[in-house]
């Protein structure tokens, strides 16, 4: 026996005199029959593309600086951040020369680093965003204040050779320990480690050209430590200012 809609039952009902019960019914189970197999199309029409999906994901967590746990490019101890021994991760599957191309410039960071001996002022780290040139703030600042000492100017003449060879976006990230600071110059230690970024980041375009529209700065305080802030070590640690050359696809 051939299957009918409502409708149609509806219309042999009312051919042979028999008159339905709630007629209302019928309209209503046509729109829900008419939904599912609009549903069904969608469905049939979609292709799924699981891997697609965590890719766009990933990238927009990044891009907000919210890391998914246990998806890294490297795999570190907490406080050490980078090291060169790296497994290749979620990025290698979507975009595997994202991958080659980070290695590439944390290699030729590294060794100009080394080259030019200041690995006494600069620390190299590989994470999941990119390469981190890590400044001492002892080197860079005196305590509480966000200029730039002489020698640091000479460190970052050195660096400056190297970021303008590299075509990615380079972030200026200042950071500092829990002590408080609350000065008519800094009310707090927001003030100051945006002060300490900015002041890297303006003698970068000002001094060595970098394009400002592939540079920006930002300052975290004290809420971005490396250690915890127990020792006078840890502390120390604590404050720095990070010159963060990005991934490719998170500058784009």
């Amino acid at each position: 026996m051939p299957l009918r809609s409502p409708s149609q039952r509806f219309r042999r009902l009312s051919a042979s005199g028999e008159q339905p019960q709630s007629p209302w019914l019928v309209t209503y189970s046509d729109v829900v029959t008419l939904l599912l197999c609009f549903f069904v199309l969608l469905f049939s029409f979609s292709e799924i593309n699981a891997q697609r999906f965590q890719t766009i994901l990933s990238a927009f967590q990044a891009s907000l600086g919210v890391l998914d746990g246990g998806r890294t490019l490297i795999e570190t101890k907490p406080d050490m951040q980078g090291s060169g021994d790296w497994e290749l991760k979620d990025v290698e599957l979507y975009r595997p020369e994202l991958l080659a191309q980070l290695r590439d410039v944390y290699s030729r960071v590294r060794d100009f680093v080394e080259e030019r001996g200041l690995g006494a002022s600069l620390q190299v780290d590989l994470n999941e965003r990119g390469v981190t040139v890590r400044l001492a703030d002892a080197v860079f600042f005196d305590l509480g204040k966000a200029d730039l000492k002489p020698e640091a100017l000479r460190t970052l003449d050195e660096i400056a050779v190297l970021l303008k060879e590299v075509p990615n976006h380079i972030r200026i990230e200042g950071h500092t320990d829990n002590w408080p600071i609350n000065n008519e110059r800094f009310p707090s230690n927001w003030e100051l480690s945006t002060a300490r970024a900015t002041n890297v980041l303006r003698y970068l375009v000002e001094q060595h050209g970098l394009h400002p529209t592939r540079v920006s700065a930002a300052g975290y305080g004290e809420y971005r430590p490396l250690m915890p802030n127990d020792t006078v070590e840890n502390r120390a640690r604590n404050r720095r200012v990070d010159i963060v050359i990005l991934r490719l696809d998170l500058g784009e």
